[in-house]
């Protein structure tokens, strides 16, 4: 592989470490907050703790406009700003209010990420390492989570302000990103697309050096030929990535991944287990969230995204049944854990490493930042919505029930995966456009 795309991926996929670390750090001071302003559990929830979410769901569906217009690298540059600016301004904030400002900043650099990053990288990354180079954004993603527990663990009992040095420890790594951005290329297929030939000819000579610039430069020309001034994504002929995209999106957020990582201690103190115990085990999830999204990286390019989506549907379905039949038949011991490691490790190797590597290479160069945006969008609409009733419906019809359910709709994933989901390995951009576009 060539060794400046890999350290231009990495730098890239570094947007993924700051979406995971800026998710996940205000779990370790949430509590601390509601004691400190007093606030209602309701005014807790959807301003303190929620303007983050919302922030990432505006995040996603305005983000295809930057990218397209401003560029990848342009958007990615900016993305750090955001992060760095949220970091900053939380730590600061001595009102609600003011925090829940600076947390919505820091969603809409998450909801942008999703686009800028795995579109950025899979353009300049070769067929052959595609796949592995854009999972890479998912694999910091768990990695920042991971750290941001581990951030928050350290700093915990520094003090009355601990609160202000876990949201604030963010800027760190955000100015670092933001200055790495600065040193990577503009994506050639975005320089293509505003008529920047040599700029996009001395990026592809880099990019690759066996290769003739000026035969790659004709294909995605070729490509850019098929399309007309301002079309959008929801032209008829663009019916099938789209739908592609939605369903991939939809499925990834109805197996039910974000409820249980939201909720993992309070899925395992309803399975029986003492909260120390969850805890515990709660880490554990994270752990093997982190190994087998390697595995499933390792993987991508060797197996491809169907194959690794028709084993992770399997995955789904036998353990989310497990789980659900636990909590039916209220089995003792340590089993709910072990069938939640199951679903977390057939997610990681299969949804969780396909799903931004997919979207990022089902649209056409013109229109990728868009389809991105939608994709991401439907994502992140539905990981508001989808954990938000994980309460309401664990005290109304049971965990057992709301497990079962995300079982029945992975058995309409696979078949999805079966019947609708097309291989995507090894693949030009370009040659999978013609494939695609009817």
């Amino acid at each position: 592989m060539n060794r400046k795309i890999l350290i231009w991926s990495i730098t890239a996929a570094l947007a993924g470490f700051l979406f995971g670390f800026d998710t996940v750090v205000i779990s370790g001071a949430e509590k601390k907050l509601q004691l400190l302003w007093g606030s209602s559990d309701m005014f807790h929830g959807i301003v303190v703790i929620g303007m983050a979410l919302w922030g990432t769901v505006v995040g996603a569906f305005f983000g295809g406009v930057p990218t397209n217009r401003i560029g990848r690298k342009n958007t990615l540059i900016w993305i750090g700003v955001l992060y760095t600016i949220s970091a900053i301004g939380s730590a600061l904030a001595n009102d609600p209010i003011t925090f829940a400002i600076f947390r919505f900043i820091g969603g809409l650099g998450v909801g942008a990420s999703t686009i800028a990053a795995p579109a950025y990288i899979s353009e300049i990354a070769p067929a052959k390492d595609r796949g592995k180079l854009v999972g890479l954004y998912q694999f910091n993603i768990v990695f920042g989570i991971l750290v941001a527990f581990f951030s928050n663990y350290l700093l915990n009992n520094i003090g009355e302000n601990a609160w202000r040095w876990m949201v604030g420890v963010e800027a760190f790594p955000a100015a670092i990103y933001t200055i790495f951005a600065l040193t990577i290329p503009k994506s050639p297929r975005w320089l293509l697309t505003k008529f920047r030939n040599s700029e996009a000819k001395s990026v592809l000579q880099i990019i690759n050096p066996d290769q003739d610039p000026e035969k790659l430069m004709l294909e995605i020309k070729d490509e850019m030929e098929n399309t007309v001034p301002n079309e959008n994504i929801f032209l008829k002929k663009y019916r099938f990535p789209l739908i592609l995209a939605f369903l991939m999106a939809f499925f990834n957020q109805l197996s039910g991944i974000n409820a249980l990582l939201y909720y993992a201690p309070r899925i395992l103190t309803e399975a029986g287990l003492e909260e120390s115990s969850a805890l515990l085990s709660s880490i554990g999830v994270g752990v093997t969230n982190l190994i087998f999204t390697l595995l499933g990286i390792f993987l991508i390019d060797r197996l491809g995204r169907k194959q690794l989506m028709f084993i992770c549907s399997i995955g789904y379905i036998i353990s989310l049944s497990l789980v659900s039949m636990a909590f039916f038949f209220h089995w003792e011991g340590n089993s709910v854990p072990i069938f939640l490691f199951m679903f977390i490790a057939a997610h990681a190797i299969g949804q969780g490493t396909v799903i931004w590597v997919f979207i990022s290479e089902i649209f056409p160069n013109h229109l990728r930042g868009s389809g991105q945006s939608f994709g991401s969008s439907v994502h992140w609409v539905l990981a508001a919505i989808v954990p938000s009733l994980v309460p309401v419906l664990f005290s109304t019809i049971g965990a057992g029930m709301v497990f079962l359910f995300f079982a029945f709709m992975m058995g309409l994933q696979l078949l999805f995966v079966i019947f609708m989901m097309p291989e995507t390995k090894g693949i030009s951009l370009e040659e999978l456009s013609k494939k695609l576009i009817k």
